[in-house]
């Protein structure tokens, strides 16, 4: 097996568990542990409650017990996405040469959500008293959207699935009671799966089809950071401060339409199966984070901000030439959540967990509302417990319940020539999510 081949082998075999649809804002994947699950991932970057640490925040390492730590989670996601039109406008007649018209579909494409399963797996090992090692393996970005082929969004995008994988090898270190830091470095591979319909239609009877989409592929492997700080400011207060940098993927793939046809003469340029390629650019993160504990109370706070910004527009070029052949705008804005969270230790076996978190939507207005990122505002609703099935093994159980706020759509659809071919007007209003999450912990 060549190099490259046993590289992808890795996000493949995450891929045969991953289906579903991001949790946290944009394409982000908050549910990284089942002990966060149950308090909405309040305060993560401060709790050091097991080894998932390693990802919201390495320093915490050092507060976990001597020896290994394992941590195993999986997570059931179930979405609903459903959509109502509120008006489309179509263009009719003619919009380019051949007697070409709008080929516009009329239904609301039924439930583009489902069901899907989010695995993780993070180990830490106490080299010393002050020295921790470990390595998280999980996927932190990604999106899963599949409409029926009656959706009137057909022209603007119809299915979208993003897998971004992290493989996060890290280090922390005790400098002294108080102080805690640690370090990070992120092998992420992300691969992309959108299809977009050709709003076109020729009169010709057998040359194209109504219905014709691309479907575009890419994918790419490319390294991030992440670091990290706890400070003990007493025996029951810490503040956790986190980074997660910003990862550029030099995507490479195909565009290839759903049958023989090529639109020559219909669109300039013409629309062909062809290599591509396209930079994406995703978010840098920064999270501020309280743990205080009040005998058998523990209370948790944070303040995230994402750096949205960063996904504009993703232009597609053809790989040889380097021709730009399409634009996928997302024009997203920066973003902050904001959680809090309870524990309360009932006895010795059993933890109880509770939480809330405000997460805002990189979307800045309806115009730029994809149809298959509808994302808007939303509100956490969580709660869980902890079992100890032994001193040196514990069960993780965590539920949440996203609410999301009505979502409106306009966006336009926009003949190569730059002719207003559509406008796509709808809603989203009743859209949610469901996350339950277990998580097995284990020292040795």
């Amino acid at each position: 097996m060549t190099r490259k081949n046993s590289m992808k082998l890795i996000p493949a075999l995450m891929l045969l568990a991953f289906a579903g649809a991001a949790g946290a804002s944009g394409f982000a994947i908050q549910n990284q542990t089942g002990s966060g699950n149950g308090n909405a991932f309040s305060g993560a970057a401060a709790a050091a409650e097991d080894a998932g640490t390693i990802y919201f925040n390495p320093a915490g390492m050092t507060y976990l017990p001597m020896g290994h730590n394992i941590t195993a989670v999986g997570t059931i996601l179930a979405r609903k996405i459903e959509y109502k039109d509120t008006g489309t406008f179509t263009r009719a007649g003619l919009v380019a040469p051949g007697g070409t018209t709008v080929f516009a579909p009329t239904g609301d494409g039924g439930d583009a959500g489902g069901v899907g399963l989010i695995p993780a797996v993070y180990w830490s090992y106490a080299y010393s008293q002050n020295l921790r090692f470990g390595i998280g393996v999980s996927p932190t970005f990604g999106n899963e959207t599949d409409y029926e082929k009656n959706f009137r969004g057909f022209n603007s995008g119809f299915f979208a699935e993003m897998v971004q994988m992290n493989i996060n090898p890290s280090i922390a270190y005790k400098v002294n009671d108080m102080v805690s830091v640690g370090a990070g470095i992120s092998f992420a591979h992300n691969e992309i799966t959108l299809k977009q319909g050709i709003p076109l239609t020729s009169p010709v009877p057998g040359f194209m089809p109504g219905g014709t989409y691309v479907k575009i592929t890419g994918d790419d492997w490319t390294t991030g950071f992440n670091l990290g700080a706890l400070f003990q400011l007493s025996p029951n207060t810490r503040i956790g401060l986190s980074y997660r940098s910003e990862t550029r993927f030099d995507l490479e793939g195909k565009q290839k339409l759903s049958n023989s046809a090529t639109l020559l003469g219909l669109l300039t340029p013409p629309v062909v199966n062809q290599d591509i390629k396209a930079s994406l650019d995703m978010p840098a993160n920064t999270s501020l984070a309280i743990s205080h504990q009040m005998d058998r109370w523990q209370f948790l706070g944070d303040y995230t901000w994402t750096g949205w910004s960063s996904v504009g527009t993703v232009k597609l070029k053809n790989k040889q030439t380097g021709a730009q052949i399409n634009a996928l705008p997302f024009n997203f804005q920066d973003t902050y959540r904001v959680g809090f969270g309870v524990n309360y230790q009932y006895n010795d076996k059993v933890k109880t967990r509770f939480g809330i978190a405000y997460d805002k939507s990189p979307v800045k207005a309806a115009v730029d509302r994809t149809m298959t990122l509808p994302d808007s505002d939303r509100t956490w609703l969580s709660f869980g417990a902890k079992y100890s099935l032994s001193k040196i093994s514990s069960l993780d159980i965590g539920y949440s319940h996203i609410f999301f706020k009505d979502a409106r759509t306009a966006k336009p659809v926009v003949s190569s020539t730059g002719v207003l071919l559509q406008t796509i007007n709808g809603k989203w209003d009743n859209n949610s999510a469901d996350l339950l999450s277990a998580s097995y912990n284990h020292t040795f």
